[in-house]
């Protein structure tokens, strides 16, 4: 499985009314940065892809104003509020992540130590 492959599973796992920020899900697969997690959405092609469920670490959405606001309509769609601001309350909507179990079958399994990497 490529990296892009396991950063697309670890987002399609983001349950609906929740969100994940881009170093998050670098931390979860340890062994790419947050730029990796955003330069593999920008190639996605899926439509079937939960993109939008994935903000920057203050909880805003880092695409350009009109793709900023189709991902927080959709979020919205979701039950997410999102403030006057653009902004995403990570304190209520941050997805908590994987399973210990789902990681360990899924990502140790694929040749990656499990543990997370610090942010660069």
């Amino acid at each position: 499985m490529t990296l892009y492959e396991r950063i697309y599973e670890v987002i399609r796992h983001i349950p609906r009314g929740r969100v994940a920020t881009y170093g998050q899900i670098a931390r979860i697969l340890g062994v790419c940065g947050p730029r990796a997690v955003g330069y593999a959405l920008n190639s996605s092609k899926d439509p079937t892809l939960p993109w939008h469920r994935v903000v920057n670490s203050k909880g805003r959405s880092s695409l350009e104003q009109e793709g900023a606001q189709l991902q927080l309509e959709l979020l919205k769609l979701e039950g997410v509020t999102v403030d006057q601001r653009g902004a995403i309350d990570l304190s209520l909507f941050l997805w908590e992540g994987p399973t210990y179990e789902w990681m360990r079958g899924r990502l140790v399994g694929e040749g990656t130590s499990g543990r997370a990497s610090e942010d660069r």
